[in-house]
């Protein structure tokens, strides 16, 4: 077939065919990406060729293999993804260079190019679903189908992860199934003086994979923007951009470079993750933005698997949504088992809805379930005794402080106050940015402004809404680090009574926080605020060999200070019970 601006792809309409008739269930996501397919499909300035996709595609079935040596025969879903790359293109005109016959001089003539439509695909898809093989599938035929020298990289979080997309090709090179890489493995590498005619052509080096007959080189490299940014890659991809804790942007720091060149493309594969407002989550809100039409990025391909909710687990039928290659590269079975696991080991069970069905969670929650972190209904505890706890210890970015309220059945009552300086929060990336903004809106943090946190503004600010609310504070609970003017300001105007050093430790924590933990698993502590769901959705606690516990401090965008001044309060507390009878 010639190239058409009115036909529908083929692998596209036979999946858009399996949809229609109820075979293949999919989410809202993949639907409106099926929606911005058939406008293109009507737009008369859009061309499908499906020469590109076959020849594709017969390179990768004749030529390539799977990481253990055995035959490679692409998947239907493969055949969809690629199909968008490949089959998309729209003309443009241009000033060519066109040299004279005889070589002498030469002139600019107008000519209409073709190119490529889509230059970056989004794939987020559940574990398990060939991601990578994908991308060693595109970097392969790129590299020894494309005449042109080209430079390619993969990235991922870790380098020795970048290696699975090279591992294949690596196979694939050994094995020379196909005619074109037996003729391109032919000879010696050890070849270096005789004739280039008996060196091999195509091998895996210390750089990377090298096609010593264009120049062309895929290598990897680690996912920061300094080894990233400035590159005039052709070809990348980006492995796992949303598992890990990424907090830089690679995949805009990878196209600034690769922008330099004509056609380039950029693939970035992961299943989701349980790492909330990174960049990742920057990223996500502006692919919705795309699906949703709020503005046309036709050169972005975006492949979104995903179940629609929570309650579409205990459906096996739905699980396709998340994954489309279950069955194939991946096991019911699997599925099966991991969904008992999540059902009796709460502590994994966010990271298998995110890994295996791609609803994303908030925070790891290793110590406080999901059930664990939400909110309670809206109440106040005006005029009733209380116990605050400060955390002071990032005074010149976060502070914050938790009252606690013991009520008569074993609960307590806890209301957070938190205060950041108004140049951390301009730092903050988007999704983070966000999430700050509706715990302003709840009234759980306040902006201070400046650089740096002055500590006495924050003192008559907090003093200021203990005597709106009409709280009745009787102990107080700090870390040490950083709170000594708050400490000593406290002093002088409440008196000596019920003031607690609380100095972070295994020693400290361990005991007060299983007892907190205790409490929440009761749901016998009463919080009705994001912020504290956000915080204790953060918290991950380090476990010694003998059963001791405390807060781990791990990221420092993830605050976790509620949480801890809620313990500080706790601890002062126990520790002066007379002051509650």
């Amino acid at each position: 077939m010639a190239l058409s601006n009115t036909a529908t792809p083929k692998y596209y309409g036979q999946f858009r065919d399996a949809v229609i008739r109820g075979e293949i269930p999919i989410c809202r996501e993949i639907e409106m990406e099926m929606h911005r397919i058939d406008e293109h499909i009507a737009n008369p300035d859009y061309y499908y060729d499906d020469k590109a996709v076959e020849g594709w595609i017969k390179f990768c079935e004749n030529e390539l293999t799977l990481t253990d040596g055995s035959d490679l025969k692409l998947l239907d879903t493969f055949k969809l993804w690629g199909e968008q790359i490949f089959g998309w293109y729209y003309f443009v005109d241009r000033s060519v260079y066109e040299p004279y016959p005889d070589g002498h001089g030469g002139h600019y003539v107008r000519k209409t190019i073709k190119k490529r439509l889509k230059n970056k695909q989004y794939l987020i898809v559940g574990r398990s679903a060939a991601k990578s093989l994908y991308a060693s599938c595109i970097h392969a035929f790129f590299e020894n189908v494309d005449s042109t020298t080209t430079h390619q990289i993969t990235t991922a979080p870790t380098m020795k992860q970048a290696e699975e997309v090279i591992n294949p090709i690596r196979t694939a090179i050994t094995r020379a199934r196909g005619p074109y890489f037996k003729l391109l493995t032919w000879g010696s590498i050890q070849n270096t003086t005789g004739s280039k005619a008996n060196r091999t052509k195509l091998a895996s080096t210390k750089k990377g994979i090298e096609n010593f007959l264009t120049g062309s080189l895929l290598e990897i490299r680690p996912m920061s923007i300094d080894k990233l940014q400035g590159l005039r890659c052709k070809i990348a991809t980006v492995d796992e951009w949303l598992s890990g804790d990424i907090r830089e942007d690679v995949v805009g720091a990878i196209e600034q470079g690769a922008s330099k060149v004509d056609d380039y493309l950029i693939i970035a594969t992961s299943s989701e993750g349980t790492v909330r407002n990174g960049s990742g989550d920057t990223i996500k809100m502006e692919l919705m933005n795309i699906l949703k039409g709020d503005y046309p990025a036709e050169n972005v391909s975006i492949w979104w698997y995903k179940l629609d909710s929570v309650d579409e687990v205990s459906d096996l039928d739905m699980w396709l949504k998340a994954n489309p290659n279950l069955g194939k590269t991946v096991s019911y079975e699997t599925y099966q088992r991991d969904v008992e696991r999540a059902e009796n080991a709460p502590a994994v069970r966010n990271d298998i809805l995110a890994k295996r069905f791609g609803l994303p969670m908030e925070g790891y929650t290793y110590f406080f379930t999901y059930e664990e972190t939400l909110p309670h209904r809206k109440r106040t505890f005006w005029n009733m005794p209380c116990s605050l706890g400060a955390d002071l210890s990032q005074g010149d970015d976060f502070c914050a402080f938790t009252f606690l309220f013991p009520l008569s059945n074993g609960a307590f009552g806890i209301k957070t106050r938190n205060y950041i300086s108004s140049s951390t929060l301009m730092k903050l990336p988007a999704a983070m940015r966000i999430k700050y903004d509706q715990f302003m809106a709840e009234g759980s943090l306040f902006v201070m402004e400046g650089t740096v946190l002055d500590m006495m503004e924050v003192y008559e600010d907090l003093d200021n809404h203990i005597a709106e609310c009409g709280y009745d504070v009787r102990t107080f609970g700090y870390d040490v680090y950083n709170a000594k003017e708050f400490v000593a300001r406290w002093e002088q105007e409440n008196g000596p009574f019920g003031i607690e050093k609380v100095p972070q430790g295994v020693r400290t924590e361990s005991v007060p926080l299983g007892e907190l933990k205790k409490l929440s698993e009761e749901r016998l502590l009463l919080f009705d605020e994001e912020l504290m769901t956000f915080a204790m959705g953060n918290c991950i606690v380090m476990e010694d060999t003998n059963g001791n516990r405390k807060l781990l401090k791990k990221r420092y965008e993830a605050k976790i200070d509620a949480v801890a001044a809620m313990m500080d309060g706790y601890i002062a507390y126990k520790h002066n019970p007379d002051a509650f009878e």
